[in-house]
Formats: structure tokens, C-alpha cells, sequence
């Protein structure tokens, strides 16, 4: 504890901003230190968010195109693999399911499995990332729009963060040079790769680009979430190269598991070292072993991977042409979700199609008339398009 204490005030933190972190990491709770980092985080939020029973209870007989889940379940034999484990229930770990699972990711994504840390999703290791690479000196550079966890995370502990603006005649992709430039001392250069909510992809070109010209001491947080949709090159690779960059992975995507709660963070020893230097306990006893289970056996489905990707680009493609139909503007994506521009108010669009028993995904302050719509299945697909001409006829 006391170590941890001088490194923070070393960094730059106040006592106040420790005692912050300390609520978020749960340093010296042990009944703090179980629950996600993440959920903490939240807390920082200004606008309440709904109890979670409300939640559910809103969304229950509707379209759920707002929150970027798979429209189907986790693929069939990894499903299997998962339900075995459950007569295992009893005992923490009743085969090697960790190592399991870093071996079978160090294969698929030739990636050392030194470099591979397993988490119950991807939120705690992207919170973690901002406690421990930025602080009150080196501040925190993200698109905008993009995922706002690491925003609230920075937010809830004084950090300063910069957002640099998705531009059209950049393909909407992060735009690594304008990161540089905005902050040329930052501690993270955060992007989503593809892009949450645009689906749109950095190249691993700016990425490599990016990771060669930023400052000494700072890391590149890349959030792969949704690359299994997209096909693209990860910069799991610039891990594999031992540089200063950190890749977040989560299964609740493309793998269907987002009620399982699995991802993974791939980067060097050191890098990881210090990301657990705040918590003494082990992120790996969290782990469901249903989930580890599942996990495993899904990621060597290249077939099914393939499959599933093209049923969803085929799912996105006709709702683009209805969309044109329809003479709406929306962004290019790669991914499961797109932006759509209504031309209006985005909430006052998300209420009628609410109205019409589908639920789409939010708007973004820099981009109010925009909402984010989640790619689902043909069916929720053609639910999406009747209701959008209920509500423009």
C-alpha cells in the first residue's frame, strides 16, 4: 500500500486523486478489489444511469439493436464446451482452463503467452490502463466519438483528456498524426479499432506509424472488441514485437458472450506488471470456468468465425440500401453497428423507434442527430426497416 502510495504522488497525483484510485482499484478491500474496476468507474458518471432491473424490464418484446450484442449465441460446440464445465461448478479451477485458454491465444494470434492476460471482459484492463499510464502530467488522447469508458475512467480521477475529432476525408478513421499533435506528452493514445460507434478501422500502418513517433513512457491502447467482424490485421503483432502497446480483446462480441463476461489484454510482462501493481489479488480468480470453457473452444472456429461475419455483412449491406432507399446518410462501417444521421434530434429518432418495439443504440454529443444501430439477425434486420417507414411514412 505504501508503495503504491509514493508511486502515485511520484506521478504527479494529489492526495485527493489517491484517494480516488483507491476507491476505484479497491486498494486495501478485499470485498472492493472482487468487484469490477469498471462498475466503480461508473460512478463517476453526471447522468444516473437506470437501476439494472429497469433495464431489462425496458427492453423486454423489443428489437435489441442498441447495445452491439450478437444476434445469436455462442457457436454451438463451444456452447457445449461451457455447459460440461457447469457439473465442475464446485471447484475453482478443476482442469488447467486458464492455461488452456493462453495457449490456444498465443497460437491464433502468434502472440508469446507471457504477453496474454485473461480478465472478465475488457472494461477493467481499459480502466486499469488509465490509472496506470496516465496521471495529472500526462493525460489521456482518444477519438471522438469513440467508447467513453477510458473518458469517464480519466474523468473520475482529474486526468486530461483530449479528443481529436473522426473526420470524413479520413475515411472516419482515428486520425493517429492529429493524436500526436493534440498532445504531444500524453500518457495513452486510445483508439478503437474498429471504431465503437463508427465501425470504422484504423490501419495498422498509422498504428505502427503512431507507436514509432509517440513520447518515451507512454503506451498505445488498441481496442479490438469488434475485430473479428472486420477481418482486418490486428496490432496484436506490435505486441509480439515487444513495443509499447496494449491490445484489448473481449468475447462478447462476435463470440456471443457478453453475459459470460471473457476478454483478454495481449502485451509485454512489464506492461502487465504494472498494470497489477495497484491490486493484490488475482484478476485470473474472477474468471468464470464456464466462461474459460466457451472461450477457448470458440476461437480455433475459423469456419464459423468466417460464416458469421458474412451473415452480419449481409444483414448490414441490406439495411444500407433501405437506409438510401429511404434517403438517409450513414457512415461506412466494418463492423456490427453503424451511424446513422436522422437529420433530427437522435433521442427524439430512438424514442419512436422505441415506440415501434425496437431499441437502437445512443447518440454521441459531438454528433447529436446521429444514433448508433447495432447490426442483429435478418429478422431483426427487416423488424428495423418496417418500423423506420412506420415512423417516415
Amino acid at each position: 500500500m505504501k508503495e503504491v502510495r509514493e508511486d502515485l504522488l511520484e506521478r504527479g497525483y494529489s492526495r485527493w486523486q489517491f484517494g480516488r484510485i483507491s476507491a476505484l482499484l479497491g486498494l486495501g478491500s478485499a470485498a472492493m478489489a472482487a468487484s469490477p474496476l469498471i462498475s466503480r468507474a461508473a460512478a463517476a458518471r453526471s447522468v444516473p444511469a437506470k437501476a439494472p432491473i429497469e433495464e431489462v424490464q425496458s427492453k423486454v418484446g423489443m428489437v435489441r439493436l442498441g447495445s452491439n450484442e450478437c444476434w445469436t449465441g455462442p457457436f454451438p460446440e463451444a456452447a457445449q464446451a461451457g455447459a460440461a464445465m457447469v457439473q465442475y461448478g464446485n471447484r475453482y479451477e478443476p482442469s488447467n482452463l486458464h492455461a488452456q485458454l493462453i495457449d490456444t491465444v498465443a497460437q491464433v494470434e502468434k502472440v508469446p503467452q507471457t504477453h496474454i492476460l485473461p480478465w472478465p471482459g475488457s472494461s477493467d484492463p481499459l480502466s486499469r490502463t488509465v490509472v496506470t499510464f496516465c496521471s495529472p502530467t500526462r493525460g489521456l488522447v482518444t477519438a471522438d466519438p469513440t467508447f467513453e469508458n477510458a473518458w469517464r475512467t480519466a474523468a473520475w480521477l482529474g486526468v486530461k483528456v483530449t479528443k481529436v475529432p473522426l473526420r470524413a476525408e479520413n475515411g472516419y478513421a482515428t486520425d493517429v498524426r492529429a493524436m500526436l499533435a493534440a498532445d504531444p506528452n500524453a500518457g495513452i493514445y486510445y483508439m478503437c479499432s474498429p471504431n465503437n460507434p463508427t465501425g470504422t478501422v484504423t490501419p495498422l500502418a498509422d498504428i505502427k506509424w503512431l507507436v514509432a513517433h509517440k513520447p518515451a513512457g507512454s503506451i498505445v491502447l488498441v481496442d479490438e472488441a469488434y475485430i473479428h467482424f472486420a477481418g482486418t490485421p490486428s496490432a496484436a503483432k506490435l505486441v509480439a514485437e515487444n513495443r509499447d502497446v496494449v491490445v484489448l480483446r473481449t468475447f462478447s462480441k462476435l463470440f456471443a458472450m457478453a453475459g459470460l463476461r471473457l476478454g483478454l489484454s495481449m502485451a509485454r510482462p512489464d506492461l502487465h506488471a504494472k498494470m497489477m501493481r495497484y491490486d493484490g489479488t488475482s484478476q485470473s480468480g474472477t474468471l468464470s470456468i464456464v466462461a474459460l470453457a466457451t472461450g477457448t473452444a470458440s476461437l480455433t472456429r475459423a469456419a464459423a468465425i468466417a460464416e458469421r461475419r458474412k451473415q452480419m455483412i449481409a444483414a448490414r449491406e441490406e439495411t444500407f440500401a433501405h437506409l438510401k432507399k429511404r434517403g438517409l446518410t450513414y457512415l461506412p462501417s466494418n463492423a456490427n453497428m453503424f451511424m446513422v444521421d436522422w437529420k433530427q434530434p437522435a433521442q427524439t429518432m430512438r424514442d419512436a423507434f422505441a415506440r415501434s418495439k425496437v431499441d437502437i443504440g445512443r447518440s454521441w454529443p459531438i454528433w447529436p442527430t446521429m444514433s448508433r444501430v447495432t447490426v442483429g439477425s435478418a429478422q431483426d434486420i427487416q423488424a428495423f426497416c418496417a418500423a423506420l417507414d412506420q415512423i417516415m411514412a
